[in-house]
Formats: C-alpha cells, sequence, structure tokens
C-alpha cells in the first residue's frame, strides 16, 4: 500500500459518527497516526484518534458530553464502543526546554499535521471517502508505510530537530521499535545517542507514563525487555534508570546465562502483560547486587533493593500506594520456605508480608524462578507453601483484629487505663495466638493478659520473646526457593 491507495477497514461505531458529524458540519477529518498504523499493519488499533481542521471550541460543540482539558486542542468523545480522541490540525512553534513548543497555533492542512509528527509510521492518515462501507484513501506524504514493510523506524524530516524539539521521543523511538519490532534508523539512532543525556530534563511523570506503556508489551514475541534493551543501547537507562543500568556486569551463578540486568529483564518478561506496576517491581526486584556482591552472595540485596526501588518510585512521582507497594515486594521477595516450618511460622510469614501482598509476592517469585531457569517453580515449594497459607488461614487470627479482645475488653477487665500497655498487651496476645490459635477466646486472652500484667507490675516482666518466624535472606545465606545453593537471588 501506498499514499493515495483506497484501503477498506471496519470501524468503531464511535470512531465513524465522530468522522461522519465533522464531514456534516463541512470540515476535514481523517483518522491518523496509531489507529492507521496498527490497521496498515493488519492489527486491531488500541486507541483510535482523528485529526480534523475544526477548532476545539467547534469539536466540543459538535460532541456533547465530550471533554477539552488541554492546550493542544484534544477532544476526548465518548460514545458506542470506545473513546476517540480529536485534535485540531495544528504547527508548532520552537521548543521551549527541549519539552514544550512554545506556541501552538491551528493549521487548515492534514499534511502539515503530519509533518509535525514524531515517526513515519505515526505520520499516516485515513480520509473517508465513503464512511458506511468503511472506504477511504491514505495519506502518506512520509513514507511510513514503506518503513513498516522495511520495519524502520525512521524520524519524520530531520532527526535532529525532530528528536530535541521533545526529548521524550527518544524515548518513545525505544518504545515503538520494541513493540513493533521494528529496527530504528541508523541516522535516528546516531541523534538519540548524541543527545541521550538531555533526557535528563524530562519530568518523572512523563518517564513514568512511557515506561508504564512499555510494560504494557502484549506480544510475548516483542516483550517490554525489547525497548528496554534498545533504552540501554541508546544510552538512555544510564540517564533515567542508573539503578538499573548499573546492574549490567554483575555476575549471576544461574541455569540462565547473562548478568543481574538480563535476569532482571527476564523476570520483567515472565510477568503479566496487564499488570504492568507489577512488572515494574519485577525490573526493579534486584536492585540491590549493584552493590551487595561479596564472595559471591548477595546478602542483604533485598533491604538494599527496597530502598533504590523507592527513590525509583519517587523520582517517576508514582502515586504514593503504588510506590510502598513496589517497595514491599522488594524487600520480601528474599524469603526461604522449607517444609520444616511450624504452623506458627507460616502465620508469621503471612504477618511479616502482609496478607495483601502475597498473591503479587508468589506471582513476582514465580517470574523471578522461570527467569533464573528453575523449569519447574512447584516442585521449589511454592505451591506447598501456598497451600499451607490457605490452611493456617482458616485455624485462626493474624492480625490483633481477629483476636477475640481487643483494647476496650482489656481496660474494662483488667482495671487499666488506655495507653502503651494496653497495645504492648495485645502484641503479646498476638504472638501467643500465632502460636496455638486454641489460646483465642475471651476468657484465656484476658487471663492471660492478667498474669502478665501482674508480672509486669511486679517487675518481672520482660519483652515478648522474638517470634521464631522462617528465615529471610537478610538473615544469612539461607538457601532459597528455586535456587538451591550457589548465589542467592
Amino acid at each position: 500500500m501506498r499514499d493515495g491507495d483506497l484501503l477498506t477497514i471496519a470501524l468503531p461505531a464511535s470512531a465513524g459518527a465522530v468522522l461522519d458529524r465533522l464531514a456534516a458540519a463541512g470540515h476535514d477529518a481523517a483518522l491518523v497516526g496509531g489507529s492507521v498504523r496498527d490497521l496498515v499493519s493488519g492489527w486491531v488499533p488500541k486507541d483510535w484518534d482523528v485529526a480534523t481542521s475544526a477548532p476545539p471550541e467547534e469539536v466540543s460543540a459538535l460532541f456533547p458530553g465530550s471533554t477539552w482539558e488541554n492546550r493542544f486542542g484534544t477532544v476526548t468523545v465518548r460514545g458506542e464502543g470506545p473513546d476517540v480522541q480529536v485534535t485540531t490540525f495544528r504547527s508548532e512553534g520552537p521548543y521551549r526546554d527541549r519539552r514544550r513548543p512554545t506556541r501552538v497555533t491551528w493549521g487548515r492542512s492534514l499534511d502539515d499535521d503530519l509533518a509535525r509528527r514524531d515517526f513515519t509510521v505515526n505520520a499516516i492518515a485515513w480520509r473517508p471517502t465513503d464512511l458506511p462501507s468503511g472506504e477511504g484513501r491514505l495519506v502518506d506524504p512520509h513514507r511510513g508505510i514503506s518503513d513498516m514493510e522495511r520495519r524502520v523506524l525512521r524520524a519524520v524530516g530531520d532527526p535532529e530537530l525532530r528528536l530535541t524539539e521533545d526529548a521524550l521521543r527518544m524515548v518513545r523511538a525505544a518504545r515503538f521499535a520494541g513493540r513493533l519490532g521494528l529496527h530504528i534508523a541508523d541516522e535516528t539512532a546516531t541523534v538519540i545517542r548524541r543527545h541521550a543525556t538531555e533526557s535528563a530534563a524530562l519530568s518523572g511523570e512523563r518517564v513514568r507514563d512511557e515506561l508504564l506503556r512499555m510494560l504494557e508489551a502484549p506480544d510475548p514475541q516483542r516483550p517490554p525487555s525489547a525497548a528496554l534493551r534498545l533504552l540501554e543501547e541508546l544510552g538512555l537507562m544510564a540517564v533515567l534508570l542508573p539503578e538499573l543500568a548499573a546492574l549490567r556486569g554483575v555476575p549471576q551463578a544461574k541455569a540462565l546465562a547473562g548478568d543481574a540486568l538480563d535476569h532482571s529483564l527476564r523476570t520483567t518478561d515472565a510477568l503479566p502483560a496487564d499488570r504492568p506496576l507489577l512488572r515494574l517491581a519485577g525490573l526493579l526486584h534486584d536492585l540491590g547486587k549493584a552493590t551487595t556482591l561479596a564472595d559471591g552472595h548477595f546478602i542483604g540485596h533485598e533491604v538494599a533493593g527496597a530502598e533504590l526501588a523507592a527513590a525509583v518510585a519517587d523520582r517517576l512521582r508514582l502515586p504514593r500506594a503504588d510506590a510502598r507497594w513496589i517497595e514491599r515486594l522488594v524487600r520480601q521477595h528474599m524469603f526461604a520456605y522449607t517444609p520444616e516450618w511450624t504452623d506458627a511460622a507460616v502465620r508469621r510469614f503471612i504477618r511479616r508480608v502482609g496478607a495483601d501482598l502475597l498473591d503479587d509476592l508468589f506471582a513476582l517469585r514465580a517470574a523471578d524462578n522461570a527467569a533464573s531457569g528453575v523449569l519447574r517453580p512447584a516442585s521449589a515449594g511454592l505451591d506447598e507453601l501456598q497451600a499451607r497459607i490457605a490452611e493456617v488461614r482458616a485455624s485462626g487470627p493474624l492480625g490483633q483484629e481477629g483476636l477475640a479482645v481487643d483494647g476496650n475488653d482489656l481496660t474494662a477487665g483488667l482495671g487499666i487505663e488506655p495507653g502503651p500497655v494496653v497495645g504492648e498487651l495485645l502484641g503479646r496476645l498476638l504472638e501467643a495466638v500465632l502460636d496455638d490459635p486454641s489460646l483465642n477466646s475471651r476468657e484465656r486472652l484476658l487471663q492471660l493478659a492478667s498474669t502478665w500484667l501482674a508480672e509486669r507490675g511486679a517487675g518481672g516482666h520482660r519483652q515478648a520473646d522474638p517470634p521464631n518466624g522462617p528465615a529471610t535472606a537478610g538473615d544469612g545465606p539461607a538457601a532459597t526457593i528455586g535456587d538451591p545453593g550457589a548465589v542467592p537471588r
């Protein structure tokens, strides 16, 4: 297919309605960008984008209930089917700080609008000629279709000008090339390498959004690691994710070849595509290995890694809850289960990790095992531990909220005032019930609390013994699930 060729497509009702109403109002309108690129390639578009000569005020008036929330003239129209992003033809003035254009002006030409786009494969349009039949002509002034056929990603026009206008385009080049299976044209790649350090000026939010889009790669043949490896090759990873880049060259003694960065990329690929944040946790889970290698071991790398992951999450401006969740996953991923664990040890493991984290932690560990070359993760103990967790969850409380008494019961039943001593007693009662769930009755717990309170008053109180819970990698070089002996994960 070439510029001007007819192409018949199956338009969703929402996109067809937008094109029809704009045309009826006398405006030029065409499908543009990634939606056309995907249609030409035989894929179902994820997003539907329309460019039009109508200014955004008129677009909003034509589609009641639509939203216009930015100065770039993009109006979101909702209807039957997927949302449609409608953007007014525009041209842009010089870019400020290689991030934002100094001015945006509305235009009347589709060709001018396509000329301002980043890569030729995204500078293709489809202008309808007969909407009811889905027939239209391709508009491809920059030979993007030919580049798709040749599997090449090339900047529109002068790559020096195009890529230095907005530093995010360099990051997008890695995403598009990795996800679409394209080779970055030599002249485009050269410009990126020359200006890679300028990506440091990008905001954390923009880098985060682009990184999460990379991690959403759904095709196992083109996993997120393809784009991430391009980030490294182009010099962008060292600028945007230096903690990750530091894993290159850190040795691994695993069944699969490669260093700690290769292992982290394989872990990322092994996690589900519909969980980009979980994939991000997989990408960051071994950051601590760059600073903890000693005598062939990575003792405490999960602790160091959690701190580094938290710093990365902060720099990427992740929501606080997401950042904390990733930090917890990295901190807890080195559990070392053995069948000798008592039920009390299993309960303490759940309490330490957090019941809310268990499913995601096991998913991360299974991917970690697969990335290490463990062919049968179930035989490494994960299935057995999950089965035991299900059993102990049904046998007794795992937190203070499951105790048969609360603070009010203690103050009323023991005649004491609210204060730190109540919290201390509740903590000791939970430890006792974790060891022996049969103790969890109001009468037994009040009796225990009364005894401890008497000991405390007589000067004989001591702190509760530390729980005899499961060992973690931070406690020493314990063997880990799926990686017996050799180098810790």
